[in-house]
């Protein structure tokens, strides 16, 4: 799959997506990810047909489907709320899509068991939508798309309507069946998450434009600016002047971004080299703790053991691992 410098422009001059180009290889798991209205889902619905470009080239399979319509892109999306047919059971919304093309019935049923299975719902084929749970649903609309066997497979936001500790089932689901299908996936989400853990490679993207098509250890260790680096990550990174950590620039007009992970926290007297601050709050996190310190009027958050010891306003000290420090113009935030 193939985006060549797409791009679509609405009425009164709005652009959804700006010159957006992509190339995808066939069984790439790739995800879209940013903030709401960044232009993430209006690329998925210009790849899928819902939308058609201004400008722009998209190819799938080699083949320009530009003005082509959803079905003739020979592509299955899966949409945040289920879209299942309330009055159908399962069986029957896993082989709607197959009727609608006309498929034989017999290898309609063959199509609808083996999807099934695939995906655990062999023994709920004759309940209705109503008495199947959020994941369940889910699992449903995903197998509507999987019984077509198309040439790509686009998710919307597919899990954001399931709780959180669904969503990780799922979420782990849903990675398991791309590495048995071997299929292509564009999958668009606002969760950094979800695009960390699912993805072969993340589009970030901000006000329609891309910022940085990568690995998601690449996007963590060397982001492209101060979008990407403060977008990816939990707790996010600290973007400082270097003097606050005691750090002399390589230039003029650049900050530092260390993750939290890289400062390390003590109380009491500290070693040479380090910064003094004050515990500025605690936030246990169950295994570990992140507290903020604040250190000449600039708070950092840093990585501490889950029994931390420090409260608000007790001193404390921190060092910097140099090897890990990222640096970035203060000014147009792209790295250095």
């Amino acid at each position: 799959m193939t985006l060549e410098r797409v791009s679509k422009v609405y009425r009164g001059g709005v652009a959804g997506v700006r010159e957006v180009s992509l190339d995808v290889a066939d069984g790439e798991f790739v995800s879209l990810v940013g903030p709401s209205g960044c232009g993430k889902s209006t690329t998925l619905n210009l790849i899928a047909g819902l939308e058609e470009p201004t400008s722009g080239t998209l190819r799938i399979g080699g083949v320009v489907v530009n003005g082509l319509s959803p079905r003739e892109r020979d592509v299955a999306m899966v949409f945040q709320s289920y879209a299942l047919y309330p009055h159908l059971d399962v069986r029957r919304n896993l082989a709607f899509p197959l009727e609608v093309a006309g498929m034989p019935r017999q290898r309609i049923r063959e199509r609808v068991e083996e999807t099934a299975a695939l995906l655990g719902l062999t023994e709920l084929l004759a309940r209705r939508p109503a008495e199947l749970s959020g994941g369940q649903r889910q699992r449903v609309a995903l197998g509507r798309a999987l019984v077509r066997r198309p040439k790509a497979f686009l998710f919307d936001e597919p899990l954001s309507n399931l709780d959180v500790g669904l969503r990780a089932q799922v979420r782990g689901e849903l990675k398991k069946l791309h590495e048995r299908l071997g299929a292509t996936f564009i999958y668009v989400t606002h969760d950094q998450a979800e695009a960390m853990t699912l993805s072969d490679r993340v589009v970030v993207m901000h006000a329609g434009e891309v910022q940085q098509v990568a690995s998601p250890r690449e996007l963590y260790l060397r982001p492209a600016n101060t979008f990407v680096a403060g977008f990816f990550g939990a707790p996010r990174i600290n973007l400082v002047p270097p003097e606050v950590l005691g750090l002399q620039s390589p230039g003029e007009g650049l900050e530092v971004g260390v993750r939290a992970e890289a400062l390390t926290l003590g109380l009491g007297e500290a070693p040479p080299g380090a910064v003094r601050g004050r515990v500025y709050l605690v936030e246990p996190m169950g295994s570990e703790a992140w507290v903020t310190v604040e250190v000449d009027g600039h708070r950092l958050v840093v990585r501490a053991a889950a029994d931390f010891g420090g409260s608000s306003g007790t001193p404390a000290w921190l060092t910097v691992d140099r090897e890990a420090l990222q640096w970035f113009d203060a000014a147009t935030g792209k790295r250095v």
